[in-house]
C-alpha cells in the first residue's frame, strides 16, 4: 500500500486524469439535474437538518493527534452541544458534555491544551479527565452528595483510522464502519494517526452550509474564478470521481501531473500529481496533499439558514515536520507570496501561512463569495432553481444523499 490506496488504483486515477487532460474531456454524470433553491433558504428544512445531521448524528471532530498525549484536551462548540474531549491517563479518547453538574457552567473555556483536572470557574467543582467529580469546595456547607453520581455527562466516542468521532447524544450508537462504508480500508491506509495538528482557520460567512459544500463539488470554475489563484497551479475541467454510499472521493490534477507522466508508472503517487478530497457525510471534506491534510467541517447557523461556519484544521505528517526541523531555515518553504507559483512549489515545504493564504484568497474570497452571492440572489424567491451539470457529479451525489436521508425525493432531471 502506498499513499492510502492500492498502487494500481493510484495509477488508474492518474491515468484517467491524464487521459481527460489530453483528450480535453471531463467526468460525465450523464444528466443535468435541477435543484430547488428553497433548500438553501427554507427555515423548516434548516431546522430538520440541524436536528438530524448535527444534533443527532455522529460528528467527526478531528484527527488522533488533536489529542497527542494523555492529558490533552479539546473543546468543540460547533453543533449546538458544548463538548469537552480528552485523552485520559491511559490514552483513551473520551468526550463529555462541557457543563458542570452543579449549575451547568462550562468547566473548560480554552480551545485545546493539556491538563488532568478541570475546575468549574463558578464554584470550583473539579473533575478529572475521565469525567469523574473529584472535589466540591466546602462540601460540609453544600450538603452531602454522592460524587460518583455527579460526574460529567459522557458521550459516545470512537477513535478509528486516526479519526475522532463523537455522538452528541448520550447512549446513542456510533458505528464508524457503517458511516464510512466501503471507504474504511482506504482511509485506514492513509495513516491519519501520523498527522500532527499545526493550526486552524475559521470562515464565518453569509451562505447556507450546503452552498459552502457545493464549492467543493466541481473544478469547472477553476480557469474562470481562480485564474489568478489556484487556477495557476491546478488544472480545471478534469476529475476522477467515485461514490461510496453516502460518501465520495474527488481527485483533481495539479500541474505536478506533468512531471508524474514522465516517470515510470511504478513511481507514480497520486498526491504527487493531484489533490485527493474525501467527502464524509454530512459536512466533512478531508483534503490530502503531499504530506499535509486540511480537514474542513462545515456547520449551519442554528437560527439562520443563510449563514454557515467552516472550521478548517491543518495537519502535517511526521515526515514533513522532521524535514522542516532537520533542514532549518535553508530549505525552500512556501509562503503567502509564492504559494501560487508552480516553480516555487517544487521541492518547497508547505507552511501554515501558505495554507491560510490559499484558504482565504481562494475559498473564502472566491468560492464562498460566489456562494454568498447566490444566497443573496435567491432569498427573494424569484429564482426557483439552479442546475448541476453533467460535469458536476459530486453535487448530484451530495444533494441526493442528503435528500434521501430526510426522505425527500431525488432531484429531477433538467430538460431545457
Amino acid at each position: 500500500m502506498r499513499d492510502g490506496m492500492e498502487h494500481s488504483k493510484q495509477v488508474k486515477i492518474l491515468s484517467e486524469l491524464i487521459r481527460q487532460l489530453d483528450e480535453k474531456v471531463n467526468v460525465d454524470a450523464g444528466v443535468i439535474l435541477q435543484n430547488p433553491t428553497s433548500v438553501y433558504t427554507c427555515s423548516d428544512l434548516a431546522n430538520k437538518e440541524w436536528e438530524d445531521f448535527f444534533q443527532n448524528h455522529p460528528q467527526l471532530v478531528g484527527l488522533s493527534k488533536d489529542l497527542p498525549e494523555p492529558g490533552s484536551f479539546l473543546t468543540i462548540d460547533d453543533f449546538g452541544i458544548p463538548i469537552l474531549a480528552t485523552r485520559d491517563s491511559e490514552g483513551r479518547f473520551r468526550a463529555f458534555l462541557n457543563a458542570c453538574r452543579h449549575r451547568g457552567v462550562r468547566v473548560e473555556t480554552e480551545l485545546r491544551g493539556k491538563r488532568s483536572r478541570f475546575a468549574c470557574p463558578f464554584h470550583k467543582w473539579t473533575y478529572d479527565n475521565c469525567g469523574s467529580l473529584i472535589a466540591i469546595p466546602q462540601e460540609d456547607h453544600f450538603g452531602a452528595i454522592d460524587k460518583s453520581c455527579r460526574g460529567l455527562v459522557e458521550l459516545p466516542t470512537c477513535e478509528k483510522y486516526g479519526l475522532l468521532w463523537v455522538h452528541p447524544q448520550p447512549g446513542s450508537d456510533l458505528d464508524v464502519e457503517m458511516l464510512l462504508g466501503d471507504l474504511s480500508s482506504e482511509l485506514e491506509n492513509w495513516k491519519f494517526e501520523r498527522m500532527n495538528y499545526v493550526g486552524e482557520t475559521t470562515i464565518d460567512m453569509r451562505l447556507n452550509w450546503k452552498l459552502a459544500n457545493d464549492t467543493f463539488g466541481e473544478t469547472y470554475h477553476f480557469h474562470k474564478l481562480h485564474k489568478d489563484t489556484v487556477g495557476r497551479i491546478f488544472y480545471g475541467d478534469a476529475l476522477s470521481y467515485e461514490s461510496f454510499q453516502r460518501n465520495h472521493r474527488f481527485v483533481f490534477p495539479n500541474r505536478g501531473i506533468d512531471r508524474v507522466r514522465e516517470q515510470p508508472r511504478d513511481e507514480w503517487r497520486v498526491t504527487h500529481g493531484a489533490v485527493v478530497i474525501y467527502y464524509l457525510f454530512p459536512n466533512v471534506h478531508v483534503a490530502l496533499g503531499r504530506g499535509n491534510i486540511n480537514l474542513f467541517r462545515i456547520y449551519p447557523h442554528p437560527k439562520n439558514p443563510g449563514r454557515s461556519v467552516t472550521q478548517i484544521s491543518h495537519y502535517f505528517s511526521d515526515k514533513l515536520l522532521e524535514a522542516k526541523n532537520q533542514e532549518g531555515d535553508d530549505v525552500p518553504k512556501l509562503s503567502p507570496e509564492n504559494v501560487y507559483d508552480m516553480d516555487a512549489r517544487y521541492g518547497a515545504l508547505p507552511t501554515v501561512e501558505a495554507q491560510n493564504e490559499v484558504i482565504m484568497s481562494t475559498i473564502a474570497q472566491e468560492d464562498y463569495a460566489m456562494g454568498a452571492s447566490t444566497q443573496s440572489a435567491i432569498e427573494n424567491g424569484l429564482l426557483d432553481h439552479v442546475i448541476f451539470g453533467r460535469n458536476e457529479p459530486a453535487l448530484h451525489h451530495f444533494h441526493n444523499t442528503f435528500r434521501a436521508a430526510l426522505d425527500m425525493p431525488r432531484l429531477q432531471e433538467y430538460v431545457g
